[in-house]
């Protein structure tokens, strides 16, 4: 299978939200902001690596905009997290570059593929 920088980025990012997701358990006993982190954290990943295995471009890009909506929804949860003092600020704010910055890249993904689609008048 092909290499994704997206890809490769965002199980960085799963497994960084479930070593998040065990702490906020374990060490801060909350559970409900945990999970829901935990779910939409987690993916964000699941739905680029579906996309992959998409069955038309249409497919693909649509797959994209779902895990761009779940790094949305994910940047709400650790805010939330951070603002609640379950998480410190350095915690927070390495966890929410790292989510923008898989935002950023489903953009620019997004884009280009939308872009190569429609046909240009020369």
């Amino acid at each position: 299978m092909k290499e994704s920088i997206l890809k490769n980025k965002s199980k960085a990012f799963a497994l960084r939200i479930i070593k998040m997701y065990n702490y906020l358990c374990e060490e801060k006993k909350e559970y409900i902001l945990s999970k829901q982190v935990l779910r939409s954290g987690t993916s964000i990943g699941a739905n680029i690596a579906e996309a992959f295995f998409a069955q038309s471009e249409a497919d693909f890009v649509a797959k994209l905009y779902i895990s761009r909506k779940e790094a949305g929804e994910t940047i709400y949860w650790i805010e939330l997290l951070r603002d609640a003092s379950y998480l410190d600020f350095h915690t927070s704010s390495s966890m929410l570059i790292d989510c923008e910055e898989l935002m950023k890249l489903l953009t620019s993904s997004i884009k280009t593929r939308k872009d190569k689609r429609i046909p240009r008048n020369s």
